[in-house]
């Protein structure tokens, strides 16, 4: 087997991981926080952030590094539409992940501490913070989706 192809498999893995991560963990936030569940809230948002950290966080890094190898094996300019369009969603998809990132370790310690104080609700400072999780969640998604069909169709 070539190098090429274990970059490029490797490459489809992290894409795999970034998009998988990103859309589990934002189901299983969105939905326990409409389970109103303050114990199941910080179980779930403990989880979400090791999730991050253990699969996204990697694969961001990788992705980019192996992307921009491959297509250089393929010997694609780096005007190509495709290639310039998908850098700059991975970057606008990266502006609004940052934050989120920031947002839910917020949550998971304000989970955390409602739980281990033993209250029912969730203050109104975490509710905030995951309206505005949730709004830049959409955008990245949506980036994240139009990056996967970028680099199947690979429009010049």
């Amino acid at each position: 087997m070539d190098t090429y192809l274990i970059v490029k498999t490797l490459h489809i893995l992290s894409a795999t991981l970034i998009m998988g991560t990103g859309l589990g963990t934002a189901f299983y936030l969105f939905m326990v926080n409409r389970s109103d569940s303050v114990p199941a809230q910080a179980v779930v948002s403990k989880w979400v952030c090791k999730a991050d950290w253990w699969f996204t966080t990697p694969a961001v890094i990788f992705q980019p590094l192996s992307g921009l190898w491959l297509a250089k094996q393929m010997h694609m300019p780096m005007s190509a539409t495709w290639i310039w369009l998908t850098l700059a969603l991975f970057v606008f998809a990266g502006v609004c992940w940052l934050p989120v990132v920031v947002w839910q370790i917020q949550m998971r310690n304000i989970a955390n501490e409602a739980y281990k104080a033993g209250e029912s609700k969730l203050p109104k400072r975490y509710w905030q913070l995951a309206r505005r999780w949730e709004t830049l969640g959409y955008p990245a998604f949506t980036a994240v989706v139009v990056i996967f069909f970028l680099m199947v169709l690979k429009p010049m």
